[in-house]
């Protein structure tokens, strides 16, 4: 037993001479260099001064001046948005906004306000959408056909939680209810992956997104399982590059403003 005691003493105080020991440091600084990478390296961007500015490599939507972006499904239509003091707000005869050009994967930024005035209950009560993905109207010519994230008065106003503000329209339940008050202006910052599909039609990767309203977030890389229809299952169909929409619901309530909106391609 005495022996058994020694070898173990003796085996004890080795292993703790052995982590005293100094490191190899330039063997340690080798290895670790087998790890690093120098490239691609990524491209500088100024970002904004404040939260929510344009960063420098931004493609500005709306700056507070016009709608040089954005075009009505019927060009010729004499109705418009009204455009003041930086901001522009949605004329509902004149119909949905949609960019002029087209988009994949993006960064979006986007502020809007609710007015303090707003009245209605459930789906009627400052209803309006960012279609992240159009894809035009519907076979019946009514209705929108796209990706949809809502924007609704839902700061004390309930409806079917899938149809609340933050959620993917009819699809995604938002994370949480940040909404603001009518009269305080709210944000969206979304991150949207467009989806990806295969020669014959099949998807071969779903779309994607990300987003915070109000700096909550509310949708976390929820993968889509198609558009967001007002009626029936969703479902993927081929397209490509798609603009973005701003919606003019035909709710009988007062009209919401936007503000202050751009993306980063991605």
């Amino acid at each position: 037993m005495k022996i058994k005691l020694a070898l173990a003493i003796i085996a004890f105080s080795t292993s703790i001479l052995s982590f005293s020991q100094e490191p190899d440091w330039e063997k340690l600084y080798k290895e670790s260099q087998k790890t690093e990478v120098y490239e691609p390296v990524p491209p500088k961007v100024d970002a904004g001064k404040c939260y929510g500015e344009p960063p420098s490599d931004a493609v500005v939507l709306f700056d507070g001046t016009d709608l040089e972006k954005w075009t009505y499904d019927n060009p010729e239509n004499s109705e418009t948005w009204k455009v003041e003091n930086g901001i522009m707000t949605v004329n509902k005869k004149a119909g949905s906004l949609t960019t002029r050009d087209s988009y994949l994967d993006y960064q979006l930024h986007l502020e809007y306000l609710i007015p303090e005035n707003i009245t209605g209950e459930g789906q009627s009560r400052g209803n309006s959408g960012i279609f992240l993905a159009y894809l035009g109207l519907d076979e019946t010519g009514l209705f929108e056909d796209g990706y949809e994230i809502q924007i609704l008065d839902n700061y004390d106003n309930d409806t079917y939680v899938n149809g609340q503000v933050g959620s993917m329209y009819k699809q995604s339940i938002p994370l949480a209810n940040a909404a603001r008050k009518p009269g305080e202006w709210q944000t969206y910052d979304i991150v949207w992956k467009g989806p990806r599909f295969n020669e014959d039609g099949t998807l071969k990767s779903a779309a994607s997104v990300t987003a915070f309203h109000n700096g909550v977030l509310v949708q976390n890389n929820y993968e889509l399982k198609g558009i967001t229809p007002w009626i029936g299952p969703p479902s993927y169909r081929k397209h490509g590059p798609s603009p973005i929409r701003l919606q003019a619901h035909g709710d009988p309530s007062e009209p919401i403003s936007f503000r202050n909106i751009w993306l980063r391609e991605l």
